[in-house]
């Protein structure tokens, strides 16, 4: 199945958040995890022509932003172009 967003949508697959411990070694559950922001790597680009990000750049979006789809394993995120928060580099 191959998802194409329409318009100014952002289809990007969540990266998954490393593992979070506590100073004396005690691994946090998902759960206790307060994540504001979720990272996600860009797959595709909605049918609008000017997009402030390409296709592999890793960004930041809000963690209640867009729709989430799940395709096989992988988990995916249908959000706005104004729903990015930021383009990581490194």
């Amino acid at each position: 199945m191959t998802i194409k967003p329409l318009g100014k949508r952002i289809l990007a697959k969540k990266l998954e958040p490393e593992e979070r411990k506590t100073p004396g070694g005690i691994v946090l559950p998902d759960n206790v995890k307060s994540e504001k922001v979720v990272r996600a790597k860009v797959l595709a680009l909605g049918t609008d022509e000017k997009f402030p990000v390409k296709v592999g750049d890793e960004i930041l979006v809000g963690s209640y932003s867009g729709t989430e789809i799940e395709q096989g394993e992988d988990k995916l995120l249908l959000v706005k172009d104004s729903d990015v928060l930021a383009i990581v580099e490194e």
